[in-house]
């Protein structure tokens, strides 16, 4: 799925966030080489979960800078 998505020029600006349970740097790395956009490692508790999501929030909505025509 992620390869259409990245393959299909109307879609391939969409930012693409993966929320996982894994720490592996292996991981880590092959989501990027796929084209990924951010990694997060979705805590266990669901005050770490909050949290993350909270962060995550204000980094796409507020800081991140997307290309025209992608409203954040």
């Amino acid at each position: 799925m992620l390869a259409e998505i990245k393959a299909d020029e109307a879609l391939r600006s969409i930012p693409v966030v993966v929320l996982t349970t894994s720490k592996a740097e292996e991981d880590i790395a092959r989501t990027y080489d796929l084209g990924v956009n951010s990694f997060i490692t979705k805590p266990v508790t669901f005050d770490g979960l909050v949290q993350a999501m909270d962060a995550f929030s204000r980094y796409w909505l507020e800081i991140v800078e997307l290309p025209n025509g992608l409203a954040a």
